[in-house]
């Protein structure tokens, strides 16, 4: 018995070290923790539960049989969050470069399959080569066998990566189906196929930095959510992220005690508003100081950056946001920005996050580009997703709400629960300005001053169409608020609609335009 108790020492001690001294010299000297290391800065001390250290892969081709590492490149195990149950697998680079083998997969699959029992979410520490080229089919196997839990655990449990390093081919793909894909500069890249591959095919010369780093991806891709400067940025920055989720899709987000009084007055929203309706002014300090003090967290802040979508507090309570961003492209929708939206939309949707949108929005992008690449389709997906969403939905109209982009920014008439509107809102089919071009153009050309005519026709145009008051005589603006009190008012609403219950007809799931 003794005996067993010996090798169990000598085991653990041998499994702690992953390749060896030499290979976490070599990951440090990258820059980079080892899996170890991530899973400690993760988790609440002491509270890592790991499952399956004594692991070893089952391959005998190759020479592999001499070569059999405890734990087989990833660590799995349960631990908490700021005292909340996670379940969290971190790839080892150590050993064999992260690849992927049938049992490092089998690791990995148990470890999600038990975050979907418990109803936890699942965090996945990605450093990985790809797959095990000397295992062939089974390791391409492990890999489906990943992609099709993370399917099935959307929408279930809150899922998020992190890319700690290079990943490529089949080690992307778990990562694009999760909620929210973290990256670092400098140290993290994701791609199909690397820089050699591009040269070989398609003969352009390109870094890995350019091809698929973290800038590339957080701002012209959109495939990362967040870019860190280090991996203890990124760490920390999963932390705060769970801080605003629930623990799965049949429970709500965590409140906290809230310091910032439920009662403030917002006054320097009073005159944030240009009077030139052309000025743009910055949305996110309207966002700021309505939600609780410090507490706004933006997700994708440099991809389609005339939109804005992230979590925050209101009273302790999280809540999703969607805002036009008027300071870029004047707010209008584009396709990055419809796809951006409507994701976040749905993530909420789903783990009962209630939406908040601010809306300052004049219309969806013109031009050959943008209907070429299909903005139809994809600004049908926004349109759609605030359709399909069933948690409680507040939109607040600060100042242009233009044509079809009114009706797709959660409007009344795709079931937005309370709207409002300030005393600046112009909610009208276009700008005063093209209405009237089209609606008088005979009147304008007739003899006299065409230029003063169509400035009186305008200014008339705006007194009777542009205005909140329209929309609110027939019930589509519940209220037009003062931007002052849209802080205690969003409250109040957020607090009636706490039992809001709504449902969408039985289907397997809808058709939504991908």
């Amino acid at each position: 018995m003794q005996q067993n108790y010996e090798l169990l020492s000598q085991l653990r001690a041998e499994a702690l070290l992953g390749g060896g001294e030499k290979r976490i010299e070599d990951q440090h000297r990258k820059g980079k923790l080892t899996a170890r290391e991530r899973v400690t800065l993760l988790v609440d001390e002491g509270t890592f539960e790991e499952f399956d250290m004594f692991v070893r892969h089952r391959s005998s081709e190759f020479g592999l049989e001499k070569n059999r590492p405890l734990g087989d490149g990833v660590v799995t195990g349960s631990g908490k969050v700021n005292g909340r149950l996670v379940f969290v697998f971190s790839q080892d680079f150590t050993v064999f470069g992260g690849s992927l083998s049938e049992a490092h997969a089998e690791k990995i699959v148990k470890v999600m399959e038990m975050a979907m029992k418990v109803g936890a979410p699942l965090i996945g520490l990605n450093d990985s080569g790809g797959a095990r080229i000397q295992e062939g089919v089974v390791s391409l196997g492990g890999y489906a066998d990943i992609f099709l839990l993370n399917t099935l655990a959307s929408g279930v449990i809150p899922q998020i990566s992190a890319i700690l390093g290079p990943c490529a081919g089949g080690a992307v793909y778990s990562p694009a189906i999760t909620d929210f894909v973290w990256m670092v500069e400098g140290t993290s890249y994701m791609f199909v196929t690397g820089p050699n591959v591009v040269k070989t095919v398609t003969h352009e010369e390109i870094t890995s930095e350019e091809l698929g780093g973290a800038d590339t991806h957080a701002s012209k891709s959109g495939v990362a959510h967040f870019a860190s400067a280090n991996e203890l940025e990124c760490i920390e920055g999963i932390r705060m992220l769970l801080s605003y989720l629930p623990q799965n899709n049949k429970e709500k987000p965590p409140a906290i005690a809230s310091t910032d009084s439920a009662d403030r007055l917002c006054e320097k929203l009073s005159s944030i508003i240009p009077e030139n309706a052309n000025q743009p002014y910055d949305m996110k300090l309207v966002i700021e100081e309505i939600a609780d003090a410090e507490s706004f967290l933006e997700v994708h802040k440099d991809f389609a950056p005339n939109i804005i979508v992230g979590f925050a507090r209101l009273n302790g309570k999280p809540i999703g946001i969607v805002a036009n961003q008027p300071m870029s492209l004047a707010g209008v929708l584009d396709i990055d920005a419809s796809v951006k939206a409507a994701r976040f939309v749905r993530f909420c949707d789903a783990f009962n996050v209630p939406l908040v949108v601010f809306e300052d929005v004049p219309g969806f992008l013109p031009g050959t580009d943008q209907e070429w690449r299909g903005i139809i389709r994809h600004g049908a997906k926004l349109l759609y997703a605030f359709a399909e969403a069933t948690v409680p939905k507040v939109t607040v109209i600060t100042r242009k709400a233009y044509g079809g982009a009114y009706d797709v920014m959660n409007s009344k008439h795709i079931r937005g629960d309370f709207n409002y509107a300030w005393p600046s809102a112009e909610i009208a089919v276009m700008g005063a300005k093209g209405a009237v071009e089209i609606i008088f153009k005979k009147e304008i050309s007739e003899d006299g001053d065409p230029i003063k005519r169509e400035e009186a026709l305008i200014e008339s145009y705006k007194s009777k169409f542009a205005t909140p008051f329209a929309a609110a005589e027939r019930g589509y603006i519940d209220d037009v608020i003062e931007p002052a009190e849209t802080r205690i008012r969003l409250i109040r609403a957020l607090q009636t609609l706490s039992t809001k219950v709504d449902t969408n007809p039985w289907k397997k799931h809808g058709n939504i335009p991908l």
